[in-house]
């Protein structure tokens, strides 16, 4: 049920896959950071596996090692019959749209991607209303803080991540006007979604100005923050899959977004899956926030009460998130 992921080294030039499709397999390309890096990627194939475990189906999946792999395991995955072939990561619009072309009839999915569905109309583009998750998760770090000042570690600089940042100071700034918002970026290429060691130093050095609560968006990278604000007695907030288990009495919660569902939704469509452009906010659930026995002593009823009554106005209207990548602006933090 899984893909041989097993590459020739970084210096690989070509993609090894293995296996014919059966009609209709779909398949599964993880962007790079890892499958199993407990948060975005590891959402996907959470959302795949509980698909086969339903359903009996099968999928094939491939991690990449190189940026270069993208459009080669896309063009393979289609050649061998798979559809619809889904990945995860804005950077798999560019390659999706050189491909889709090419094979009419086969579907593809991008999940964090957009490619235009009039060019593409074998294309779904999933996105997610991240900003309004954020929100909600930001109000409970500006309820936790003791100090006044909360912050923001980020993976690769891109406005998707900015998008998550601005919900996040809104959501904080929604509870203590006062609040002081910190937000780092790890990098400015997709190494940054795996590199633990410098989210740990940007940790450290948040703490030393005073934060003591840090939202990580960072893919594996985000493990450094959380295991860094554990280890030095602060908050973390986990993002995508529900990361509270990982140091529990640390990870005040997690901002959920359900890469899984939207992965298992495309897997469940088949041949049936509806193309075009997704998006999924608080309305539908694609986005929240974390709340189980590993946190559920650490929020307490009042902020439970705000929070919850914050995403009912979300949804109707009455509250207005603002979305980093309309205008590429924050009205609460800078950058």
């Amino acid at each position: 049920m899984t893909l041989m992921t097993k590459i020739l080294g970084a210096a690989a030039t070509g993609l090894a896959l293995t296996a014919t499709a059966s009609f209709a397999d779909p398949a599964l390309i993880y962007d790079l950071g890892g499958k199993f890096d407990k948060s975005f990627n590891e959402a996907a194939f959470n959302g795949a596996t509980r698909w086969a475990a339903e359903t009996g189906g099968e999928f094939k999946d491939i991690e990449l090692t190189s940026e270069a792999q993208r459009e080669q395991a896309l063009r393979r995955f289609a050649e061998q019959g798979f559809s619809p072939v889904i990945t995860t990561g804005f950077s798999f619009s560019t390659p999706i749209a050189n491909v889709a072309g090419d094979y009419p009839d086969t579907k593809f999915v991008t999940i964090d991607g957009w490619v235009d569905p009039d060019a593409n109309p074998n294309v779904l583009s999933i996105g997610f209303s991240e900003h309004e998750g954020s929100y909600l998760v930001g109000m409970i770090a500006g309820e936790a803080s003791e100090s006044g000042t909360v912050s923001f570690v980020g993976g690769m600089d891109i406005p998707l991540i900015r998008k998550f940042a601005c919900g996040f100071a809104q959501g904080a700034k929604a509870v203590n006007p006062d609040a002081k918002i910190i937000a780092n970026m790890i990098g400015t290429d997709p190494t940054a979604w795996n590199d633990p060691v410098k989210a740990s130093e940007l940790t450290k050095a948040q703490m030393s100005q005073g934060s003591d609560v840090i939202f990580a968006a960072a893919g594996a990278s985000g493990l450094g923050v959380l295991q860094t604000a554990a280890d030095e007695g602060a908050y973390g907030i986990g993002v995508d899959s529900n990361q509270n288990y990982l140091y529990p009495g640390s990870v005040l919660t997690s901002m959920l977004k359900r890469v899984d569902n939207a992965v298992y939704d495309a897997m469940s469509a088949g041949a049936d899956l509806e193309t075009g452009v997704q998006v999924k906010d608080l309305s539908n659930r694609g986005v929240g926030f974390a709340l189980d026995g590993y946190n559920e002593t650490m929020i307490d009823f009042d902020t439970l009460s705000a929070v919850y009554a914050a995403a009912g106005d979300i949804v109707s209207g009455e509250i207005e998130v603002h979305d980093y990548t309309v205008d590429n602006t924050c009205p609460a933090v800078e950058f």
